[in-house]
């Protein structure tokens, strides 16, 4: 089978090339899917170059420790492991697993979901992990399904792949969303169902009087001091993954780069949390077969939906993810297998 192989770390154009692999089988448990669509995803710049160091204890501290890239998956049962019961060859299905770059990969059978018919293959495989992270952020700040309503949230970030679901997910729950986008985002982030949108291009939410219950951060590049402003006193600010900035809202320089990345935000959230009554809360999105069935029944219901902005085919990779990493691209970008 084709699959993008990845041995070292380093820029993508230097260590991503597109091999002639064995096809795995379906171990006990296990479903075999022929991939139809997969996803770059945007901390992809940097995990794999290896930086920051400190990410390596989660990725491999010498090489990456799946040969193969990718997480998001969508494609159709080729066949299934001993004790599947759930899945049979033909169905097609959606979810997440490692080593995604490919056209076939064996999965655990909890890792899928059968794919809601209103999808196509390519907004299905955009779904699970920025939907996990939306889900799972919105979650944290005290916002889910019977939540309390009228809860005012902030979204920056609000047209990226995990923004476009918050935006969606905490309007469901009830929430009042002002979403943060650059201008040509303004009104897909509108029509994506926020109260308002803010241009960051023309206009500083942390220079104005509004406060918020909850501030979801995708992008940090504005400083603590900043968010905490825009907080209300009993506040919850929710940091997205491990952006590209530190606790000033700078980019990393020097050896802070290479070994700590934005560590240093985190820790200096936690500190100030335990003297004051906001919560600053740090979130790596952890992966669940639970959260996986309410996406799809919030997908089949209509009350979310992909965003895609382009799709690259598998031998077009490094292109995607250069174009991942230049700009501001709405949604998600998804890989054609």
């Amino acid at each position: 089978m084709k699959a993008i192989i990845q041995r070292e770390y380093g820029a993508p154009a230097d260590v991503l090339q597109l091999h002639e692999v064995d096809k795995p089988s379906a171990k006990a448990g296990e479903v075999l899917v022929r991939i139809h669509a997969t996803t770059v995803a945007g901390d992809d710049w940097h995990l794999m170059r290896g930086l920051p160091y400190f990410s390596r204890l989660a990725t491999g501290l010498r090489k990456p420790g799946s040969a193969i890239p990718g997480q998001d998956l969508a494609g159709v049962v080729e066949a299934t492991g001993e004790g599947v019961t759930r899945f049979s060859p033909g169905d097609e299905v959606f979810g997440w697993n490692a080593g995604t770059f490919a056209e076939y990969v064996a999965v655990p059978e909890d890792n899928l979901e059968p794919k809601p018919a209103n999808l196509t293959f390519e907004q299905a495989a955009s779904v699970p992990i920025v939907a996990f992270t939306a889900l799972q952020g919105l979650r944290k700040g005290g916002l889910e399904a019977g939540a309390k309503a009228g809860q005012e949230v902030l979204i920056i970030g609000a047209s990226g792949g995990v923004g476009t679901f918050a935006v969606q997910m905490a309007k469901a729950f009830g929430a009042i969303v002002t979403g943060v986008a650059s201008t040509r985002n303004v009104e897909l982030v509108g029509e994506l169902g926020a109260d308002r949108v803010i241009d960051y291009t023309r206009d500083d939410f942390t220079a104005d009087a509004d406060r918020y219950d909850l501030i979801l951060d995708m992008v940090g590049d504005r400083s603590l001091k900043q968010l905490r402003h825009a907080l209300k006193p009993a506040g919850t600010l929710v940091m997205v993954g491990s952006s590209r900035f530190s606790a000033n809202g700078t980019q990393p320089q020097g050896l802070d780069r290479l070994f700590m990345g934005t560590l240093d935000r985190w820790l200096k959230a936690g500190l100030t949390s335990l003297f004051s009554g906001q919560s600053l809360r740090p979130l790596i999105h952890q992966d669940s077969h639970d959260d996986l069935v309410a996406l799809r029944e919030m997908l089949e219901s209509g009350q979310i939906r992909p965003v895609v902005d382009r799709g690259y085919g598998i031998e077009q990779v490094t292109e995607a993810l250069r174009y991942q990493d230049e700009s501001r691209a709405p949604g998600k970008i998804v890989i054609t297998v």
